[in-house]
């Protein structure tokens, strides 16, 4: 299967990512998947015996004719000169220097970027803004060292990367002064957040989707799940809980907070969220929170998704004026 992903990505050089998603019980038809950065896929299905593949729908028909971004593999450096890998997606346009700009870290933290279409990226690219998605130390992919100790018992080095990024896109002249913003989902919303405790004001405006805001309390909602003790393992213990929790320096925080979260979300309790909200109102900071009644971790809803993005969009014009 490996083999035939290789040739099919030779064979569709404007499709290069190949997955293949199902088959016929005898293998003899295959269900694949095929993309690349600026298109969001196509479904096909390959007749083995007749090398014969047909159609069978994009996967996001609505952009069908819209001139999409190019996603750029870039490295930037650390504070302590490590290079950090990266994605940069700039406006189709062409436009390349002194732009609103985002720096977007990913999920998890074990997880990682990889070269392909994203949608949040694609869309504020859309917009003007260039969006750069670090593989912060902390990541998986890498290897154990790069891996560290995780990216909350290694907060400030992951956290430190994150800030990098946009120090990088400062310097680089790709973000114009005082036009830059951070926007993360999950593990990325606690970088955010947490990048306004480290780095008051590198960031303008900082945008969470269900964010971890305190590691106690994530640990908590993990206390009747039969992963119970993997999950306190790997936040630990130490000073770096109360460090590394930013709902617990909302005084800390000098820029406006965006957030979104769904009521049923498993992976982290929207209370997380509330509780962000909560602190940072209480120290008189700029804050409004989304709630999505009945929806999940991923917010797996056309509608929903669509309200994200229309509200930071909106969010992000008010604070950075692109």
């Amino acid at each position: 299967m490996a083999k035939l992903a290789n040739s099919l990505a030779k064979a569709l050089p404007d499709l290069p990512l190949i997955r293949i998603v199902d088959a016929s019980q005898e293998e003899g038809k295959l269900l694949l998947w095929a993309g690349s950065d600026t298109n969001a896929g196509r479904y096909f299905v390959l007749d083995r015996a007749s090398s014969h593949m047909e159609i069978v729908t994009a996967d996001r028909p609505q952009l069908e004719g819209v001139r999409t971004a190019q996603v750029k593999h870039v490295r930037y450096p650390a504070g302590d000169g490590t290079m950090i890998p990266a994605y940069l997606t700039l406006p189709p346009d062409g436009a390349a220097k002194n732009l609103p700009a985002i720096v977007m870290p990913h999920g998890g933290p074990e997880a990682r970027d990889e070269w392909g279409f994203d949608w949040i990226a694609q869309f504020f690219a859309s917009q003007g803004y260039a969006v750069l998605q670090p593989n912060f130390r902390g990541s998986a992919g890498y290897g154990q060292n790069w891996f560290q100790d995780n990216g909350f018992k290694s907060w400030r080095t992951a956290i430190g990367d994150v800030d990098d990024a946009g120090r990088w896109l400062l310097s680089e002249g790709v973000a114009a002064p005082g036009r830059l913003a951070i926007m993360g989902w999950s593990y990325g919303g606690y970088a955010a957040l947490q990048s306004a405790v480290t780095e008051p004001g590198l960031f303008k405006a900082v945008i969470a989707v269900a964010p971890v805001t305190d590691l106690d309390r994530l640990r908590e909602e993990r206390r009747n799940w039969s992963n119970f003790a993997l999950v306190s393992a790997y936040i630990g213990d130490g000073p770096h809980i109360e460090a590394g929790s930013p709902a617990r320096h909302a005084a800390a925080f000098s820029v406006p907070v965006l957030m979104f979260h769904g009521t049923m979300d498993r992976n982290v309790s929207f209370r997380q969220s509330r509780l962000m909200d909560d602190r940072l109102k209480k120290a008189n900071k700029a804050s409004e929170l989304v709630i999505y009644d009945g929806l999940d971790h991923y917010l797996q809803d056309s509608a929903a998704r669509a309200d994200l993005l229309g509200r930071s969009a909106a969010f992000l014009a008010k604070a950075l004026h692109p």
